[in-house]
């Protein structure tokens, strides 16, 4: 009887991973999406707001003011890519909103799902132009529409819930439930800093954004520059194999192998 129970349950987690899998958009990778995005976006929007109570906005209007426009650009290009093909859907309950902190120790940002974005003012000096910052917002934006976070978060909660049914833990064990929503966006003791997605999700940022900002009109070529700058911080940087980011020389290789195809949607052609 034991056996078979097992068995059953097998069977039953197995329906529940198959029917749970999405497809990343432009990709056509495969992922785990366990937990209902319309709750990952409600969630977001909730520690989105304490960040911000407790995080001073910039005051410099002209970099603000900068932050938005490309913010804007780049969100435009993935509503217009996903409305012509009929995948507005994903971008349900999505609330654009670009803010840019005054943080000039730390070279950051984020995109939580819903597309709350977030750039500190420390990465500014890296990225320099338009250009650069098109690299920064759009991988940060491709990570969110991919929902790379979910994946995470769904993979956390499968190795703590088992085959429990996902909206039924949500509901029955919100703090749990919250507490592996801060770890999979590092809140808690580094409060708004992320923790390292994988190398396969950085490198999938990296290509959709590539393409999310050849269609809003950057240049994507300028994305090399700016992971070299980037590369020449300084600091002692763990083997690849030991991180959780690709190197520098690999994810510079993988963004020149994509540049014929991401210029293929490049909006100036």
């Amino acid at each position: 009887m034991k056996r078979l129970l097992k068995v059953f349950l097998s069977l039953y987690l197995i329906v529940i991973l198959l029917d749970a899998c999405t497809t990343v958009p432009l990709t056509g990778r495969r992922q785990l999406s366990l937990v209902p995005e319309s709750d990952m976006i409600s969630m977001s929007f909730n520690n989105y707001s304490e960040f911000m109570k407790t995080n001073p906005v910039s005051t410099d209007k002209a970099n603000v003011a900068f932050v938005q426009s490309v913010g804007r650009d780049i969100s435009e290009a993935v509503i217009k890519y996903f409305a012509d093909n009929n995948l507005s859907s994903r971008l349900s309950g999505y609330q654009w909103e670009f803010n840019l902190v005054k943080n000039d120790s730390t070279p950051n940002a984020w995109c939580m799902p819903g597309g709350k974005v977030v750039v500190y003012s420390g990465i500014l000096p890296y990225t320099r132009d338009k250009n650069g910052l098109a690299v920064v917002v759009s991988h940060e934006i491709a990570h969110a529409v991919a929902r790379h976070g979910n994946e995470r978060m769904s993979q956390e909660m499968l190795a703590q819930f088992g085959g429990v049914v996902l909206s039924e833990a949500i509901k029955e064990k919100p703090e749990q439930t919250k507490a592996i929503f801060g770890s999979a966006y590092g809140l808690g003791a580094q409060y708004g800093m992320m923790l390292p997605f994988s190398r396969e999700h950085e490198l999938e940022a990296d290509k959709l954004g590539l393409i999310f900002m050849a269609m809003a009109g950057y240049d994507p070529h300028t994305a090399i520059e700016f992971w070299e700058r980037m590369g020449a911080m300084g600091g002692q940087k763990p083997p690849e194999f030991m991180s959780t980011h690709p190197s520098d020389a690999t994810r510079i290789q993988k963004i020149k192998e994509a540049l014929p195809e991401v210029m293929t949607y490049s909006k100036k052609q």
